[in-house]
């Protein structure tokens, strides 16, 4: 097989590593994949996918190592802002029901909220957390992460297509998904 092809090849054991990973593929077809190749499933849809080029290429796959956070505190129970973020403390169904009652259906643990409960050191407090989102909310918004592609392309489409609809933006990521990767434009 080509890297040159424009046809989406099937998932086949002979299926090149480079070629795999010039094309879009759901998680669900990887990790199904996977498993028909007695490999491991689990991880990022990224992750999943260099094991299965490394294996696909015969190459050794060094899984990468996962740092985990010592067990901390959890906030829980009743909410005040004058409470102590603790370290490690995650963005958790209890955090996002007190940002809720303090500021309305539209909070959404964005990447400016995740970072600052990342980078708490056990000073902060939840009404600076509240400072901070209020401090945040004129900032330019960032592309979303690679691991979100779909999010990425979404957001370029209806930059270039402001009226655009919802069934236009499917139609368009479906053809944007079945191109391979070196032929791609963007949205």
């Amino acid at each position: 097989m080509t890297s040159s092809s424009s046809e989406r090849p099937p998932l086949t054991p002979e299926l090149p590593g480079p070629e795999l990973l010039r094309w879009y593929w759901l998680k669900e077809e990887l990790t199904q994949f996977a498993r028909t190749l007695g490999i491991r499933t689990t991880g990022s849809k990224q992750i999943l996918t260099q094991r299965i080029a490394a294996y696909l290429d015969g190459r050794i796959f060094t899984e990468p190592t996962v740092a985990r956070p010592a067990p901390s505190t959890q906030l829980s129970g009743t909410l005040t802002g004058d409470m102590m973020i603790p370290v490690g403390q995650r963005c958790s169904q209890v955090v996002r029901g007190w940002f809720l009652e303090q500021l309305g259906p539209s909070f959404r643990f964005d990447k400016a909220m995740r970072g600052f409960f990342a980078r708490t050191d056990g000073t902060q407090t939840l009404a600076d957390a509240l400072d901070h989102w209020y401090a945040t909310r004129n900032m330019q918004q960032q592309e979303p992460a690679a691991q979100f592609e779909y999010n990425r392309f979404a957001q370029s489409w209806y930059k270039l297509h402001p009226n655009g609809s919802r069934q236009e933006l499917l139609a368009a990521w479906r053809a944007y998904r079945n191109q391979p990767i070196d032929k791609r434009g963007r949205a």
